[in-house]
């Protein structure tokens, strides 16, 4: 286990290749972009989707008179 946990640290201090903190900023400004547009898209589909849906029912219901 002790064998383990030293290889991970060692593995972590010399071979992995962290990214630099502009590389980070630049990272989150490309997810927080496309979790906006992401949230849009479904914003329109969801406003879409309702008025298609008050739609047939607004056209069923005059069917029903």
């Amino acid at each position: 286990m002790f064998n383990y946990v030293k290889e991970s640290y060692n593995e972590l201090v010399h071979k992995v290749t962290w990214p630099t903190f502009a590389q980070l900023q630049n990272s989150t400004v490309v997810v927080m972009v496309a979790s906006l547009i992401f949230a849009i898209v479904i914003l329109a589909m969801d406003i879409s989707f309702e008025n298609i849906m008050e739609a047939i029912y607004r056209t069923l219901a005059k069917l029903g008179r």
